[in-house]
């Protein structure tokens, strides 16, 4: 195969052709998922402004394009602003931001906030807290511009993660909804339309086309380029990633079985569960059955 001169296409021409990847090579495997979840889950209607929120990183880059490329399709007409928050980038990384908005061309709308500085005191839970505020400052600023939804880059991965998660570490069974209605900002919505697409598919993307994102933006490694995944038992999202990579040895349908299996609880069989704030336990009306 012939190796692909970026460095000598302008861009344009780079522009060109990571579209053109995305409707050709990477249509079936990224595209198709997202229009599909777009769909399935009825996040986009008409007359909707969302909010694309951007954090450098590889997922929600390709969302800012799967967007741009499902809008052309016209079926149904609504308004996206690509929103990036610096909440105290180092330069290089901001830079590297705005270089691949350039070459992508994806239109960023940039504002600052000072999470970081707020959190680089805190000792207990920082990562916690600084993504609670910048969910915050997404919502506040989108609702500012006039949009009344926000976009995340989550994933398949991330939702069959969060799954596994909850029942090993949280002692519950819950999973990463498709959407959801913000509880502080009045008639704003949270959507995830990259919930059927798959990680491998996103970095094979993005390395096709020769793109470098930001791996890591967090303040405290912030003059890292990358993180290293050596398996520490510090992250418990890495552990349940390596479980479900061995569990997949074993059988290959686990990763699509642990996505339905939020999908198909039969609450017949459940201890207990609770519902807008309530708990319900199975002896409550075990012997009117």
């Amino acid at each position: 195969m012939e190796e692909i001169r970026f460095d000598l296409m302008s861009d344009s021409e780079r522009q060109a052709f990571i579209e053109k990847s995305i409707r050709k090579k990477f249509h079936k495997s990224l595209f198709s998922p997202f229009a599909r979840a777009c769909k399935e889950y009825q996040m986009i209607q008409e007359g909707d402004h969302i909010a694309v929120c951007i954090s450098g990183g590889k997922d929600s880059m390709l969302m800012a394009k799967l967007f741009q490329e499902i809008q052309k399709h016209k079926k149904v007409n609504f308004e996206l602003t690509f929103l990036v928050m610096d909440p105290g980038y180092i330069d290089t990384n901001r830079q590297l931001i705005e270089d691949n908005a350039r070459v992508m061309g994806i239109p960023i709308t940039v504002y600052e906030s000072d999470i970081f500085n707020a959190v680089d005191t805190v000792e207990k839970n920082p990562c916690y807290l600084c993504a609670r505020m910048r969910r915050g400052h997404l919502y506040a600023k989108a609702k500012e511009l006039g949009c009344n939804k926000i976009a995340l880059g989550h994933h398949y991965d991330d939702v069959i993660e969060t799954i596994l998660m909850g029942m090993l570490y949280g002692a519950q069974v819950q999973t990463m909804m498709p959407k959801l209605h913000s509880t502080n900002f009045e008639g704003m919505e949270l959507i995830r339309p990259m919930y059927l697409i798959r990680q491998d598919d996103i970095i094979a993307w993005g390395k096709y086309n020769g793109l470098r994102f930001l791996q890591c933006a967090c303040h405290f490694t912030e003059h890292c380029d990358t993180i290293r995944e050596d398996g520490s038992s510090e992250s418990k999202r890495l552990e349940i990633r390596n479980l479900i990579a061995e569990l997949k040895k074993i059988n290959p349908y686990v990763e699509s079985n642990i996505f339905r299996s939020v999908e198909n609880v039969n609450l017949a069989t459940v201890i207990a569960y609770k519902q807008d704030g309530v708990r319900h336990h199975f002896l409550d009306t075990y012997d009117e059955q």
